[in-house]
């Protein structure tokens, strides 16, 4: 029988501010041993540039590679496909993906998502999601939300899916960015059930 770790999550990274709640993500992800399917927008590609120092490749292969280094984690379990590589694996139905995130999620895709576009392969991945009952989540990072913002969200949050906007608590004294990215990272991976370390719980020592 195939280990939930087998079952890959997939990750999508599109082109709202807060990049380094999906570098996190995936970096986890990884160390944890989970095999993981990487869609990065074109967008998300230039927020890379405009948010951190990192030299990230653009093309699928080079990328693989890149993060692979970069996290020291086994090349086998870091798939990246393009948005427009529709003979991937994640546009279908038939193959058995454990979760999806979309980490950060602009509120453009999730327009997208909530309309049933399929208009690349982040929004037909989610789509696929959608219509197999498997867990979704989508991490918003706007603000002020609009009405139309909202009502993308209640529709889709009545379909299953769950909105975890990147709002990081502070009742456990963050003291670096790293600490308020984790916050965040650490309820997605609450979400995705995988073990972490990343924040003490409420009613822990040190809360």
């Amino acid at each position: 029988m195939d280990s939930a770790k087998d079952r890959p999550i997939i990750l999508a990274m599109t082109g709202a501010s807060g990049v380094a709640y999906g570098l996190r993500l995936l970096e986890c992800l990884l160390q944890a041993d989970y095999t993981v399917y990487l869609i990065v927008s074109k967008a998300a590609q230039l927020v890379f540039a405009t948010e951190t120092t990192l030299a990230i490749p653009a093309k699928p292969k080079e990328m693989r590679a890149w993060f692979s280094r970069h996290f020291n984690t086994p090349a086998e379990r870091l798939t990246v496909f393009s948005r427009e590589d529709w003979m991937s694996p994640v546009a279908s139905g038939s193959h058995r993906a454990r979760a999806m995130v979309v980490c950060p999620c602009t509120t453009g895709t999730l327009s997208a998502i909530a309309q049933g576009s399929s208009d690349n392969l982040i929004e037909r991945a989610a789509d696929v999601m959608l219509k197999e009952q498997r867990q979704l989540i989508l991490v918003p990072r706007e603000t002020p939300f609009s009405a139309i913002h909202l009502e993308n969200m209640l529709k889709l949050s009545r379909l299953g899916v769950t909105i975890l906007p990147a709002n990081p608590g502070f009742y456990y004294k963050p003291s670096t960015i790293d600490d308020i990215v984790d916050f965040i990272v650490a309820r997605l991976l609450d979400q995705l059930q995988v073990e972490h370390k990343l924040t003490p719980r409420w009613g822990e020592s040190g809360v």
